[in-house]
């Protein structure tokens, strides 16, 4: 006899989301970036720890909930991508405000720190100050971007800022399809009513 499925399916396990860890390490990322360059008396300062924070909880809180609410999972994941997006204009705003260049999409370094996959915001700082020494992502700095310059003239508020909207795309990206694949469960196997009801039906069929 095949063993039925659980009413309340295997849930959480978010620890081993890539987005989760991706968004973990954005926060991280943050909190240096906001604590070094942003004045602890700004209102941005906190905006935009707690974005990053949110979108960290957020990815979690939805794992959590998806036991007994796909809704509520696909809600909150979605809040967690909003979050994240919120970050990345205060990001662009810090760069613009400053007449500090975005890079653009196919910038070199982009790919370069995408392809070192740091795990820890201790990783990132150490790719910052390699970018800024001159000894990573030179080749075709500047081919494509717009009023991007050379890796050692840069200032370390631009990489580390730059940076922080490559980690941001990478944990948007993840999310992106993290939801695509919760609503096509949704659409698919329905949510917990829908469960308990099947259950319920078994339920007196065996009687």
């Amino acid at each position: 006899m095949a063993e039925r499925e659980p009413l309340i399916p295997k849930h959480g396990g978010y620890r081993k989301l890539k987005s989760f860890q991706v968004a973990q390490l954005v926060y991280d990322v943050t909190v240096r970036f906001c604590d070094r360059y942003i004045s602890p008396r700004s209102r941005t300062h906190d905006q935009m720890v707690q974005a990053a924070r949110s979108g960290v909880q957020n990815i979690a809180e939805g794992s959590q909930a998806s036991g007994t609410s796909r809704k509520m999972e696909l809600k909150l994941t979605n809040v967690a991508r909003a979050s994240l997006e919120e970050l990345r204009l205060d990001y662009e705003d810090f760069l613009r405000q400053r007449g500090l260049p975005t890079w653009a999409r196919d910038d070199p370094r982009r790919a370069d720190l995408i392809g070192r996959r740091p795990a820890t915001a201790d990783a990132v700082a150490e790719w910052v100050r390699e970018v800024r020494s001159g000894r990573r992502g030179q080749a075709g700095v500047g081919a494509g971007s717009t009023g991007s310059i050379s890796s050692t003239e840069s200032t370390y508020p631009e990489i580390a800022a730059n940076a922080a909207l490559v980690l941001i795309a990478v944990a948007c990206s993840l999310l992106d399809r993290q939801l695509a694949a919760q609503a096509h469960a949704f659409e698919k196997e329905g949510g917990f009513t829908e469960r308990l009801y099947q259950t319920r039906q078994q339920a007196r069929t065996r009687r």
